[in-house]
């Protein structure tokens, strides 16, 4: 492998699967590594370089397998290890990657190390490799401290011996002592044993955690670890500088697979914060949620990548976009509400009469060519590119996110990006599988339907392949990138030999001089109508950089 491949994920698209609601390969309502298999024709076809396939471990599933039970075994619901391989392999003979999720903040409470620990007495190695405190009170009846989780209610849980644990999260995922050398051992062999089987790398979650303040202080109040208050990364639970040091252990190891990364779901409180976490030796890039919460507004939208752009390059790294993701309301969604509306508040009971898709629709089509013409690479969650929404009616009795019960039915949680996409016009889950899928689909969703787009010309799938072809044949690793001068509600910016305009204004825009290559939407009287985007073809042009 040259040294130019090793870099591929400077300027890559990457593709990111959801097995439980890609494809269901052996008709028991979930989807698997079978389904997906069977669907590498479709994610070839969109031209990425890589997939990155959420937590396929053996799991009781409480929270979507980001409670790990066995981090070397594939959870039968989705197949086995040979499947997983076999994978692999079909993938990278069509010169596509797979990026494997790693959980290394916590794991299930059916884990065997937390069983142990539960068997063992207070003081134990077996209670050491978790955080075992002892209550506070006469009685030990009250918890070690106020910190709380982030699917809501308290952090910590008693155990019948009147110890109580940790968990940041939901109730049966404990989470792990990173100063426990046993910890940080097997976490770098669970890396060895994958990357042995041929993953390119791992997408790591919550890589701002792991570190927890030695002497477990009250937070006093403060609920968002976003809070200026803690910018400094003084936080007891959140974005410690102990992160950095245990990542730099990891690419000792990753750096012995040519061509493997890294890649930091980090939510920090400024990109000041997250790009040391690219710096030389630790993460090769980190998600920008900072861009991805941009509201539909010019002037957020080019301070959100100005930042981005500066913080990164400033550390020898590359900018990463994402539009959606497995725990945010769908793009599209957040874009058809007014800019003023929270997405995940509405959800559970916001007016509904606020949502508008035809506008979310435009918006999502133009937010298209605004990520896949800048420079570094671009992530894709699967079902935005069929222009899928946030389902937003979920019956109450099928959600299964955590953050429902957690927050005792006060926020909707996840389960809306998360239903299954549809792969035909017809049938009880729209090609799916052979049954009902294990969330419920939109019977809307047919006409969205891989099926359906394939040969549309001005579908969103038809967008998303043509916008990834010609960055791919235009742009390649060209990192070059410059604003230009447009109107005040609009963006503009070159990069290599594509210009870049999107519209965010209330009337339509001129284009600029130069070859139309791709638009999100027809031209009204010849000019860029409101909420839309193109590409123009322009080599040479150098002219109106600001």
């Amino acid at each position: 492998m040259t040294g130019q491949e090793d870099q591929w994920w400077r300027h890559a698209v990457i593709y990111q699967v959801y097995l439980r609601s890609f494809c269901d390969g052996n008709g028991d309502g979930h989807g698997d590594i079978a389904g997906l298999r069977a669907r590498l024709d479709h994610v070839e076809s969109l031209g990425v370089d890589a997939i990155w396939v959420n937590p396929w471990y053996e799991s009781p599933l409480n929270d979507g397998g980001y409670d790990v039970a066995d981090y070397r075994s594939i959870h039968p619901l989705f197949g086995d290890l040979g499947e997983a391989t076999a994978l692999i392999e079909e993938s990278r003979r069509r010169g596509i990657r797979v990026i494997a999720d790693l959980v290394p903040n916590h794991t299930s409470s059916e884990h065997a190390w937390f069983q142990a620990a539960l068997a063992s007495p207070e003081g134990s190695v077996e209670r050491s490799r978790y955080h075992f405190r002892p209550g506070r009170g006469v009685d030990g009846e009250r918890p070690p401290n106020d910190w709380q989780s982030v699917f809501g209610g308290p952090a910590w849980s008693r155990v019948a011996d009147g110890d109580w644990y940790l968990h940041l999260y939901d109730v049966t995922q404990p989470d792990l002592n990173w100063s426990n050398q046993e910890v940080r051992e097997e976490f770098l062999s669970i890396l060895e044993y994958w990357l042995d089987l041929g993953v390119s790398g791992f997408r790591v979650d919550v890589a701002h955690g792991k570190g927890k303040h030695p002497d477990y202080p009250d937070v006093g109040g403060v609920a968002d670890h976003l809070d200026p208050a803690w910018a400094s990364g003084g936080h007891p639970t959140w974005d410690r500088p102990e992160v950095h040091e245990i990542v730099r252990e990891w690419r000792g190891v990753v750096d012995g697979y040519p061509g493997a990364i890294l890649v930091a779901e980090a939510w920090v409180a400024s990109w000041d914060r997250l790009a040391r976490y690219l710096r030389p030796g630790e993460y090769h890039q980190a998600f920008d949620f900072l861009f991805l919460q941009s509201p539909w507004d010019a002037e957020s939208m080019r301070s959100r990548i100005d930042e981005a752009v500066e913080a990164t390059m400033s550390v020898g790294a590359t900018p990463t976009w994402a539009l959606s993701n497995h725990d945010v309301v769908r793009h599209l969604t957040r874009y058809a509400l007014p800019g003023d509306v929270d997405a995940g508040e509405w959800l559970l009971g916001g007016d509904r009469g606020l949502l508008d898709l035809r506008r979310g629709r435009r918006r999502a089509r133009a937010a298209v060519l605004l990520t896949m013409g800048l420079p570094g690479s671009v992530y894709i969650y699967q079902g935005e590119e069929l222009g899928l929404p946030e389902v937003h009616d979920l019956p109450p009795q099928d959600l299964e996110d955590p953050v429902w019960r957690r927050s005792g039915h006060t926020r909707k949680g996840r389960d809306g990006c998360r239903v299954p996409i549809p792969w035909t016009r017809e049938g009880s889950s729209y090609g799916f599988g052979t049954g009902r899928s294990w969330l419920p689909q939109p019977p809307e969703w047919g006409r969205l339907s891989v099926e359906a787009q394939n040969t549309e010309e001005h579908s969103m799938l038809h967008l998303y392949r043509s916008a990834i072809d010609l960055r791919r044949r235009l742009l390649g690793a060209d990192l070059t990138f410059a604003w230009l001068q447009t109107e005040a509600d609009a963006l503009s910016y070159r990069h290599g030999e594509i210009v870049s305009i999107v519209n965010f204004g209330s009337r339509p825009l001129d284009l600029p001089d130069g070859e139309v290559l791709l638009m999100s939407a027809p031209l009204e009287g010849g000019r860029l109508p409101v909420d839309g985007a193109a590409w123009i073809h322009a080599p040479g042009h150098v002219s109106q950089v600001e």
